[in-house]
């Protein structure tokens, strides 16, 4: 090979080590942002339970590509400042003390979980039926109140205000008793159960505590709705 070819190829392999070395080094920080990322995800999934048959998603937010952060010499470390929920957006502070940087991670997380929706449109006044319900997976964070996870749970109750197609049946929703309906009253203590028939005296949904009237003692009482048309008082 001859003094003019090596001069020629000379400024080619400079080119070449150039473009490789650039590339070397503008990958470093990227590589460690993706780690921060990474890193933030983990936590959070670390600090959250998941429910037998949820489905949890965690996704850290695009960090900005002009941040110039070293590779960390130490594992990463990982808190989340001050009071946060972490259902919906939560914000990870991640740092490296060796190298004395740190880095706030928007992390979206959501949390599904099954339950009872409307499998079309249902109008206030409306009995509840199988055909008039569905299961999906519905994200917690927009649940307030009861819900319910099986369609028998509500079958019978009726509508209180309109709910759209798809979304989850709450309990302020409906009523498993309504005023005036007539109920079955499930009274128990010291070994001794008793079921006779009364009447509501207001609307309620599962868990709540209405008065009942005896149908034959005309006796007024407080009990819990247990079920569709069922109440229970404890004495």
């Amino acid at each position: 090979m001859t003094q003019r070819t090596h001069l020629t190829l000379l400024p080619i392999i400079n080119g070449l080590l150039a473009f490789f070395f650039s590339t070397i080094v503008s990958a470093t920080p990227q590589a460690t942002l993706d780690m921060v990322q990474h890193t933030a995800v983990e936590y959070v999934k670390n600090i959250i339970d998941t429910p037998p048959k949820g489905e949890l998603t965690i996704k850290a937010a695009n960090l900005d590509s002009r941040l110039k952060l070293t590779p960390c010499s130490a594992p990463l470390k990982s808190t989340i400042p001050g009071k946060q929920s972490l259902s919906g957006n939560v914000t990870v502070l991640v740092s490296c003390e060796p190298n004395n940087w740190q880095v706030y991670v928007p992390v979206r997380t959501r949390l599904l979980l099954p339950r009872v929706v409307a499998a079309k449109p249902l109008a206030r006044g409306v009995v509840l039926s199988a055909p008039d319900l569905a299961v999906s997976m519905v994200e917690t964070r927009f649940q307030r109140g009861v819900v319910f996870e099986l369609p028998q749970q509500i079958i019978g109750s009726k509508v209180k205000r309109a709910v759209n197609m798809g979304e989850a049946i709450q309990g302020n929703d409906i009523c498993l008793v309504c005023r005036n309906d007539s109920v079955l009253i499930k009274a128990g203590g010291g070994g001794l159960n008793i079921v006779t028939k009364g009447t509501a005296l207001s609307d309620g949904s599962l868990g709540e505590q209405i008065r009942v009237q005896n149908t034959k003692s005309k006796r007024v009482v407080d009990g819990i709705i247990t079920g569709v048309g069922e109440v229970t008082v404890n004495f």
